[in-house]
């Protein structure tokens, strides 16, 4: 089985002044296609660094990241957008729709950055999958923050990737839209096959990935194997 995201000793550094602050510290881990994981810990622990470092959004002090065969230490900042663009979704807390276009216009947007075109029938059949397919018409402004959030699951499958990033996706909202988020969250992974890195504060929605990262202070302290449902 393919590994798609390879992290080896993986440490930030962030300079204040004469003092310097490790946020991550030496973490190492791989996944493989299919795997599903979350990354725990308090607050300041360093989850959403480390996600930030495996997507190629930021680069590390010491160590490397290898996504889908591409060392993103060897690339320049558009060369890894690139590979971002080709292999990558991402769903974060706040949603990022553009509030100028209609749900089904919010979907189809990677896609047109891929240069892809025709792809609003399979927008439609991914707002359809989430529940939303009596919405492609409205604006952002017009649905409610579960809507929105499964606007942004969509927009994340739009093309296929590889690996898919979701930084507290159910953090917004409240205990039973989150509920609901989720079985469709992992619905549409299994059905594409996709590995998924999940940062979330809930230790239920942790304990349904198959793997699970507890950081502290930066650092690994804890790798668990979960019977994930």
């Amino acid at each position: 089985m393919a590994v798609v995201l390879a992290v080896r000793d993986l440490t930030k550094t962030f300079e204040s002044g004469a003092r310097s602050l490790t946020v991550l510290d030496s973490v190492s881990f791989d996944l493989n296609e299919g795997d599903t994981f979350s990354i725990v810990g308090p607050s300041g622990s360093g989850k959403t660094t480390l996600l930030g470092l495996c997507a190629g959004l930021d680069g590390p002090t010491r160590g490397s990241v290898t996504l889908c065969g591409h060392d993103l230490g060897a690339l320049g900042e558009d060369e890894r957008a690139r590979v971002r663009n080709e292999h990558v979704g991402f769903v974060f807390q706040s949603f990022r729709l553009l509030p100028t276009l209609t749900a089904l216009e919010n979907v189809m947007v990677p896609a047109e950055l891929r240069g892809r075109r025709g792809v609003t029938s399979q927008a439609r059949d991914l707002l359809v999958e989430v529940g939303l397919g009596d919405r492609l018409g409205h604006y952002p402004s017009q649905l409610s923050g579960g809507e929105q959030q499964r606007v942004a699951l969509a927009r994340a499958f739009i093309n296929e990737p590889d690996i898919l990033f979701a930084d507290e996706p159910t953090g917004n909202l409240d205990a039973e839209t989150s509920s609901h988020l989720e079985e469709i969250m992992f619905q549409l992974n299994r059905t594409a096959g996709t590995t998924l890195v999940l940062v979330t504060h809930d230790a239920e929605l942790a304990s349904r990935t198959g793997r699970i990262l507890r950081l502290k202070g930066g650092r690994a302290v804890e790798e668990l194997a979960v019977d994930a449902q």
